[in-house]
């Protein structure tokens, strides 16, 4: 149990500590990537007439797999990305690699905000387009 204690501050404590130090760019740099691809799946989400994106995810067990499975290729250029700066963060910083604390930053930084943002541009793209036409 000591040695769970541990790890967990340990893990707290090491992501906590990105905020300062080298390599802080990512902050910004791989949410707007995510972002941006959220923007253009979105806008492609709105112009099919697909539900937004996290509601399909919550709420429709036939597609949960391929709309995750989706996401994930759409973000993998950026997931990559998110990997190797770690990777390099990680042994600049603590002289190892943390494989969790890998996967929890990037999976925070580069998915989450696909995640969260996709489907709210597909509901402001519907409504544009709506407003569009009915205005034509």
């Amino acid at each position: 149990m000591e040695g769970f204690v541990h790890d967990a501050v340990r893990f707290w404590t090491d992501l906590t500590g990105r905020a300062e130090g080298p390599m802080t760019f990512r902050f910004v740099l791989q949410p707007t990537m995510a972002l941006l691809m959220a923007i253009r799946d979105g806008f492609k989400d709105a112009k099919i007439g697909r539900a937004p994106y996290f509601w399909t995810i919550v709420n429709d067990a036939h597609r949960r797999r391929a709309s995750l499975d989706e996401g994930i290729e759409a973000t993998a250029r950026i997931l990559a990305l998110g990997l190797v700066m770690e990777i390099i963060y990680q042994y600049r910083v603590f002289g190892t690699f943390h494989v969790l604390e890998a996967v929890n930053f990037i999976l925070l930084l580069c998915f989450i905000p696909y995640l969260v943002m996709r489907g709210p541009i597909n509901r402001l793209a519907h409504w544009w387009m709506q407003r569009r036409h009915t205005n034509a």
